[in-house]
């Protein structure tokens, strides 16, 4: 019982400090504790570029040889030699394998015999009509001798033109001995080993020879371009570039050589066939690279890094970093992407500082924090090995 007045002042004491603690905390009398403000982003920025800029229409082709020949034998007969290495780089008339030539050159000599023995006859028959003529002028001839006579000319005439026509065949078969190459090229796989014989109706012949310098390229491209292509090959040759399949590696620049007169309907497409000069031999036949067709030039053009441009539900936008710092969403209208560049056609405008790398932390109005040197360096790969991880 005595303790009960001690207790009870306790409580008293602990209810009204209580009570002046949340008076204290909750009194909207006192002055409110000023917001922490949120902290800045490390970003990687860029400026936006003003510079001549090519416009290029792109496409898929297939790399062709710019002439591609099936050597064929004219004739038949067993391959005496074989002159080439396959894979090799051979010139037009280059010998590429040698037929059996004894039949052919024995036939010349027959026919060349009998030619001969033709011209000796003729010389005869003339000489016998020679003196005939006057013969008959002093009636010691008759007319019908002298007709004869003339006929055995002419027909020993006839019988050696005859002969030469058979010459000459014989020397073309001859010459055919000789598989030489039709044009410039590298041959491919050997198709008949030496010791064979070797037939005109043959499938595959001899060997096929490929011309790739030049070489050409057969893309496409979507039919609205057309009208565009023809308007600007109306001012003069297109330049063509010939990229690997990973669009990183330049493999040659050529030219614009014709456009196929219809339009593919199935595909909605046109295909367009353009030559190259393949110095370094890296376009070869069958291989399938990306093309780039040279249509204008953006005078003034504005780009941006490609990494710069994002894709949201309203189409493209970029963050551009405000005077105050902060980041601020601004959609663009992007005219082509090439080289890890942008080509921006509205949104921008030059010198302003866009973020190229770390949007996936921003919001309207973030502050930014701009990482310049190795920390951009090493803020960029982490981004980017980021990214590659699934």
């Amino acid at each position: 019982m005595r303790k009960r007045p001690v207790i009870v002042a306790a409580l008293l004491i602990l209810i009204g400090g209580v009570g002046f603690a949340a008076k204290h905390v909750y009194d909207p009398s006192e002055p409110a504790a000023a917001s922490v403000p949120a902290p800045a982003v490390p970003v990687v920025a860029g400026k936006v570029a003003s510079h001549d800029v090519p416009i290029y229409l792109r496409g898929v082709g297939t790399v062709i040889a710019y002439n591609n020949v099936v050597v064929h034998s004219l004739i038949s007969g067993p391959i005496t030699k074989i002159a080439f290495t396959q894979g090799q780089t051979v010139k037009k008339g280059d010998l590429l394998a040698q037929i059996d030539p004894d039949p052919y050159q024995a036939q010349i000599d027959q026919i060349t015999a009998t030619r001969d023995r033709d011209k000796a006859q003729l010389v005869n028959a003339q000489a016998n009509l020679d003196r005939y003529m006057p013969l008959l002028a002093k009636g010691f001839a008759t007319s019908q001798l002298v007709a004869t006579q003339k006929a055995q000319v002419i027909q020993l005439q006839a019988t050696i033109k005859a002969d030469e026509a058979l010459l000459q065949a014989a020397q073309i078969n001859l010459s055919y001995t000789r598989l030489t190459s039709p044009i410039d090229g590298v041959t491919g796989i050997r198709q008949i080993d030496e010791g064979n014989i070797i037939h005109p109706t043959d499938t595959f012949g001899l060997v096929d020879v490929a011309q790739v310098q030049p070489i050409s390229l057969i893309f496409t491209l979507p039919e609205e371009t057309f009208p565009q292509i023809q308007q600007q090959m109306a001012k003069g040759p297109l330049t063509v570039f010939a990229y690997s399949q990973d669009d990183k590696t330049k493999l040659d620049e050529g030219k614009l050589l014709l456009v196929d007169n219809q339009i593919v309907q199935t595909t909605g497409t046109i295909r367009l066939r353009a030559t190259f000069p393949n110095a370094g031999k890296q376009l070869w036949p069958g291989a399938l690279v990306n093309a780039r067709l040279l249509v204008d030039t953006r005078k003034g053009g504005l780009t941006i890094a490609g990494s710069a441009v994002q894709q949201g539900p309203n189409g493209s936008y970029v963050y551009v970093i405000a005077p105050d710092g902060t980041a601020q969403m601004r959609p663009v209208t992007v005219a082509q992407l090439t080289g890890g560049q942008a080509l921006i056609d509205s949104g921008l405008k030059a010198n302003e500082t866009v973020v190229v790398d770390g949007q996936y932390r921003l919001a309207q109005g973030t502050p930014v924090q701009v990482l310049q040197g190795k920390a951009a360096d090493e803020a960029a790969l982490q981004s980017a090995v980021q990214q590659a991880i699934p």
